[in-house]
């Protein structure tokens, strides 16, 4: 293996002395890591605990984000909040009472079993610390490599993958299985390309259409990201906690006002704002790649009369942009039946998890959550389009 495709950990420390011009996406990668890894990632995401690694591969570095516990952490970094505590929240959102009732002692029980069975302990690989992740395109014998690897480095741990989708990255998909992982349904995704077939349907481009029209007729200017201002950094933390904490739950990532000032500076997501008559009242962060966009920040003054249509059009600047780039626009997860409409195609997404190496008390509650939730849990999420 030539020097530029060995696999390689590298500390906190150590991030600071590398040479970033000999690594693709360098400049990207070290802006983010090296700030989030050297502040700690909690200045940035207030509820974010967790060891920031470098993970060399296939001449890129990704981040590896290191837990022993840590059971209140968002979800981006704990199983055990994803798959318990999230879950609780989403039990809510059933229209069923009989399923409610059948459903949380499963869930309490679960808790416990997780708990008990070290959940947290985990290493999870080309985590970025947001709702998805997007991977660059390693081939499937890359994928093997980086999972072996991980878990001869990290003997205590699970090797985790977060956001993995067959249909965005089948030889990822592939690589994983082969090297033993389990493929564990972690949400129903929706993805949108303006040329897959389908899309054309007089339905789904009426749609959009009016979403366009609506956004040219609001009175709202569109706002680039070199037109907006550190002072906002504020405000766009605040509309983003009007959606994601506010409205729907308080364990998606809490971004810090440093976060949003770093991805001004550094374009490490690329933000786009509607405003009128001065004030900033929605805003959406995106970053792409290996063809993929998706939007980890996103937001909207949600005092405003739902009659104004501020999702709508951030929605629609989305697609624009996607189909301006020629992007596939990963939609993640939620308001299935909104998105379905505007010609996005769901999909299972998984958190691959390698624990070969493991015990096998900490072993069976993985193979038993592989089975469960694509036997059930997916389906009441296809269902209820949660």
């Amino acid at each position: 293996m030539s020097k530029k495709d060995e696999i390689r950990l590298y500390e906190p420390d150590e991030l600071l002395a590398l040479d970033w011009t000999q690594l693709a996406d360098g400049d990207y990668a070290r802006d983010y890591l090296t700030t989030l890894a050297t502040d700690s990632p909690e200045r940035h995401i207030q509820n974010v605990q967790t060891k920031l690694l470098g993970l060399r591969a296939g001449g890129r570095l990704v981040p590896v984000t290191v837990n022993e516990q840590e059971y209140a952490n968002s979800y981006v970094c704990s199983p055990y909040t994803h798959f318990v505590t999230y879950a609780r929240e989403e039990l809510d959102m059933l229209d069923s009472r009989l399923w409610k009732r059948l459903l949380a002692p499963v869930l309490a029980a679960l808790g416990l079993w997780m708990k008990a069975s070290r959940c947290n302990r985990i290493a999870i690989v080309n985590n970025w610390l947001l709702s998805t992740n997007l991977y660059h395109d390693w081939t499937a014998q890359e994928a093997r490599e980086i999972t072996h690897f991980c878990a001869k480095k990290l003997p205590r741990h699970i090797i985790a993958f977060r956001s993995v989708c067959q249909k965005l990255s089948p030889e990822l998909y592939k690589g994983l299985k082969d090297a033993g992982c389990l493929m564990v349904p972690s949400r129903y995704v929706y993805l949108f390309h303006p040329e897959w077939p389908g899309k054309g349907t007089w339905r789904v481009r009426n749609t959009l259409s009016r979403d366009r029209k609506m956004l040219e007729k609001s009175g709202y200017r569109v706002l680039w990201h070199d037109e907006l201002e550190a002072g906002q950094a504020g405000r766009i933390v605040e509309l983003y906690n009007a959606l994601y904490l506010d409205k729907y739950s308080r364990l998606n990532p809490q971004f810090t006002e440093d976060f949003i000032r770093l991805a001004m500076r550094k374009r490490t997501l690329t933000l786009i704002g509607l405003e009128k008559d001065g004030r900033l009242d929605g805003i959406l962060g995106y970053f792409v790649r290996n063809g993929v966009m998706t939007t980890p920040l996103f937001g909207y003054d949600t005092r405003l009369p739902k009659e104004t249509g501020l999702y709508r059009m951030l929605s629609s600047l989305l697609v624009q942009e996607a189909q301006r780039r020629s992007l596939l626009l990963h939609q993640s997860a939620g308001v299935g039946a909104f998105k379905a409409d505007r010609g996005a195609v769901g999909e299972t997404e998984y958190t691959a998890v390698y624990v070969k190496h493991l015990p096998v008390y900490r072993r069976w509650i993985w193979q038993t959550l592989a089975v469960l939730l694509e036997r059930i849990g997916i389906k009441l999420v296809e269902k209820y389009e949660l």
